[in-house]
């Protein structure tokens, strides 16, 4: 078989490989090949944003990860979903767009990693965004691919919720994404005209039309071709196992978009990672590079949820005929149930009165989920509230447990490993339960259910959050970006990997830290931003931006 040659080859179609193909393409100049281990993006689930509560639990366009048990999580396994299919993640989340907060950005500038200051990344997540409705524009872009709007089709436990939290000081603040973060409101989303916005229908497919991107689906990556400390292509398979090895050369550059956990495996099983690690697991050592795989850092989120009276809920709203009801209108109007996304209200706020900055994130919805995970509804009337510590100092790794590309890594978090971490959590929780006591919000509650009245201590919450916590899925960090002569970086400011010239990194695994924030809005802002390194563009101008 002749070897196929591009300009670029991107190893990933999700969030920032659907960005970095589309902005690549639209140059015009080169030849653009992606690879997506999953299938095409056909599933119906997929567009209806309420079909995250599907997604989350097939195996088709998600790939199931299992994290490995931790005493922070009471021994239990964690699933880990992440998107197998055109958009990746951003295929199967839900929806949230939020950006963080500047000192995020800016504390990653004070790493060593110039232009990553909020003022630098400002304007690429501008030029991505095609903001609808209110917000300021100073810190929104409009016209941009990625359409972002806010929940029109608001609830009134939610109102009451709202009313709650003004009535404990948390303010109302519309645009979390604007001048500050904290406060409660109505959640901006990737919903537009009731379907999903997906990166790959906002990047990858017009970069499709313009006859210079090709794009393999089920391509399954065995590694990355490394010849005298240079990546000149791929090896992959296209579906399991027992296909052929094809080989793929790049003229001038490999892009790993493959996300925090498939990433710094693929590195691993090319031969770039900690010498003794890929000795153990019978790779040849390419490169020594030790930081690969390690400061894995997630949210691990912990519920309360209350059985609600004198109020109906989304629970009741989507079961027998209801649901027939909800699909009718979904099906005429893209109006109703089927249009919300798994989280209604998000609320920033602080553990401590006197920090500057918020530290602990809390969402609320109008419904429940069995055992806490959000891929089915309770049979009786709930409400939600999660919480967790935005920027965890818990830190844990992601590794190749052998050189066989089709077994996942061994993927541990090290959930409430830090005792601040703990101590964050605690006072998230005694908020949550708060707040479900408020006048305004009391009324509705038949019962708090989880954590339920008998656990009261620190303890006893703390075990709470042991034995029911799960991750919100925005693992990042394994390839984390930094100078060469910081321990345990993987790639510099401009995401290239130390020490291996033609090779890049462009996804969430580069954060460095993580941001007060979910991830999607982030990865799409690193897409962006790699482009114009890629094709050597001078960056955006910095936006400076008032207090």
């Amino acid at each position: 078989m002749t070897t196929q040659n591009f300009d670029y080859i991107i190893v990933g179609a999700g969030s920032t490989g659907s960005v970095v193909a589309g902005r690549l393409s639209e140059n015009g100049t080169y030849s653009v090949c992606v690879l997506e281990a999953g299938p095409p993006d056909r599933n119906p689930f997929i567009h209806i944003p309420a079909g995250v509560l599907y997604t989350l639990k097939n195996p088709a366009i998600n790939w199931m990860y299992k994290g490995a048990a931790s005493a922070g999580t009471n021994g239990r396994q964690i699933n880990q979903a992440r998107g197998k299919t055109l958009g990746g993640s951003g295929a199967i989340n839900g929806h949230i767009y939020n950006r963080g907060q500047r000192m995020d950005f800016d504390s990653w500038a004070q790493m060593g990693n110039r232009g990553w200051g909020y003022g630098d990344v400002l304007p690429y997540f501008k030029r991505s965004e095609n903001k609808l409705g209110g917000g300021d524009d100073g810190y929104h872009g409009h016209g941009g691919p990625f359409t972002v709007t806010d929940i029109d089709e608001t609830h009134p436990l939610c109102d009451a919720f709202i009313r709650g939290a003004e009535s404990l000081g948390i303010p109302v603040n519309p645009d979390y994404n604007g001048r500050r973060q904290e406060g409660i409101a109505y959640a901006q989303r990737s919903v537009h005209k009731g379907r999903r916005v997906s990166p790959a229908r906002s990047f990858l497919y017009p970069a499709i039309k313009r006859g210079n991107t090709q794009v393999l689906t089920k391509a399954h990556l065995q590694k990355v071709l490394i010849e005298n400390k240079r990546a000149v292509g791929v090896v992959y398979k296209l579906g399991d196992r027992s296909r052929p090895e094809i080989t793929l050369r790049a003229n001038r550059e490999v892009i790993l978009c493959a996300g925090a956990i498939a990433s710094p495996q693929l590195l691993q099983l090319s031969g770039i990672g900690a010498a003794r690690h890929l000795t153990d697991i019978g790779v040849p050592v390419v490169h020594e590079l030790p930081g690969v795989g390690e400061n894995l850092r997630d949210h691990y989120a912990v519920r309360s949820v209350a059985r609600i009276h004198n109020m109906a809920t989304i629970n009741e709203q989507t079961r027998g005929l209801n649901l027939v009801k909800e699909v009718i209108k979904y099906g005429l109007f893209r109006r109703g149930a089927l249009t919300l996304t798994p989280t209604l209200l998000y609320c920033f706020w602080k553990s401590d009165e006197n920090l500057q900055n918020g530290d602990i994130q809390l969402t609320f919805t109008p419904a429940s989920y069995p055992e806490g995970v959000q891929s089915g509804l309770d049979r009786f009337p709930g409400a939600t509230i999660a919480c967790w510590q935005q920027r965890p100092e818990s830190a844990g790794f992601v590794r190749a447990r052998s050189a066989d590309p089709y077994e996942h890594p061994e993927i541990q978090a090290n959930y409430l490993a830090a005792e601040k971490d703990r101590r964050t959590l605690l006072a998230a929780l005694k908020l949550s339960r708060r707040l479900f006591q408020t006048r305004p919000f009391a009324p509705y509650v038949a019962e708090e259910r989880w954590p339920g009245p008998a656990r009261q201590t620190d303890e006893e919450l703390l075990q709470h959050a042991r034995q029911t916590g799960n991750t919100a899925y925005h693992p990042m960090g394994t390839c984390r970006m930094g100078p060469p002569d910081q321990t345990h970086t993987v790639v510099d400011e401009q995401l290239r990997v130390h020490g291996i010239d033609g090779l890049r990194v462009a996804d969430a695994s580069i954060m460095p830290m993580m941001p007060s924030s979910n991830l999607n809005a982030g990865a799409l802002m690193i897409g962006e931003k790699a482009a114009d390194m890629i094709l050597a563009k001078p960056p955006l101008a910095s936006q400076s931006v008032a207090d």
